[in-house]
C-alpha cells in the first residue's frame, strides 16, 4: 500500500508497505529496521517480537547501558530521569500481528517516561507518520510485515 502524505524531504517518512516490505523515503526494507524522523534508518538484529529484549530498546532510545545495582531497590530510588533527547514514546511494528512485550522487558523505558506502543507493523508505520508530522520526538522499530511462517 502507498501511503499519501505530505512530507518534508529532511525527515524520514514511511512512503509504503507491502506484504514483505516497509518503503521508507521511497527505498524499500525486507529486513527489521528503527529511525527517528532525522537520521539515518538502522538494521535491527531482530527476526520476530519474541527476540525484543531491554536491550535492544536501549539501543533503539538510544541509551546506554545502565548499571544497575542489585541492592538498589532498598533504597526506594526513583526511576532514573528521562535523558533530554530521549524519545517519547517508540512505537514497535511486530509484523503482520500484533504481540505484546513483557513488561520486564518495557519496565525501564517506562519508568523513565518513554512510552513504549506495540502494534501490527502496518498500523505502526501509519502512526509514526502521523507522530513524526506533529513533531513529536517518536522511534519506529518496525518488523517486516510477512509471516515468517512462509
Amino acid at each position: 500500500m502507498e501511503l499519501h502524505v505530505e512530507t518534508n524531504p529532511a525527515f524520514n517518512t514511511v512512503t509504503a508497505y507491502g506484504h514483505d516490505y516497509i518503503e521508507i523515503n521511497a527505498v524499500p526494507y525486507s529486513t527489521a529496521i528503527y529511525f527517528s524522523p532525522e537520521g539515518e534508518i538502522k538494521t535491527w538484529a531482530v527476526e520476530t517480537a519474541a527476540d525484543i529484549n531491554a536491550d535492544l530498546l536501549r539501543e533503539v532510545a538510544g541509551l546506554t547501558q545502565a548499571v544497575s545495582d542489585p541492592m538498589a531497590f532498598l533504597d526506594a530510588q526513583p526511576a532514573s530521569p528521562k535523558p533530554i533527547d530521549a524519545p517519547e514514546v517508540i512505537l514497535i511494528g511486530t509484523g503482520p500481528r500484533q504481540h505484546f512485550l513483557a513488561s520486564g522487558v518495557t519496565r525501564e523505558l517506562q519508568d523513565m517516561g518513554i512510552g513504549i506502543e506495540t502494534m501490527d507493523t502496518r498500523a505502526a508505520a501509519r502512526t509514526y507518520n502521523i507522530l513524526m508530522a506533529e513533531g513529536r520526538r517518536v522511534i519506529a522499530a518496525l518488523l517486516p510485515p510477512k509471516d515468517k511462517a512462509q
